[in-house]
């Protein structure tokens, strides 16, 4: 079993910063792709951020020099620094990773998702 953990979503001011963190704990050989999405009220789920060992970061468009992704390998966890908020970027965070528990293929998971919300 592979679980993530999320943490660090809140309510902001627009302009405001904020940090989401997550952690994968249990069964796990290796991490490929670590990334965050999001899906706000109404709105399909959509890619905020990846990163992957040997390829680099991808973003979406809306969050380009505003958020940044990074991760811990030794901890086997991902960080989403997010600056610059705005009130579309209110939605559910939602964290995930693409793991082996030993074989030679990666399965993703999903953590539960932490809310952030953006708001005077």
């Amino acid at each position: 079993q592979v679980q993530l953990m999320e943490s660090g979503g809140g309510l902001v001011q627009p302009g405001g910063s904020l940090r989401l963190s997550c952690a994968a704990s249990g069964s796990i050989f290796s991490i490929k792709q670590m990334g965050w999405y999001r899906q706000a009220p109404g709105k399909q789920r959509e890619l905020v951020a990846v990163i992957i060992t040997t390829e680099g970061t991808n973003y979406a468009d809306s969050v380009k020099g505003r958020f940044t992704i990074s991760r811990d390998n030794a901890k086997n966890t991902v960080y989403l620094q997010m600056n610059s908020l705005k009130p579309e970027d209110t939605a559910l965070y939602y964290c995930t990773a693409d793991v082996s528990t030993g074989g030679p293929y990666f399965y993703r998971r999903w953590g539960q998702g932490t809310q952030v919300t953006v708001s005077s």
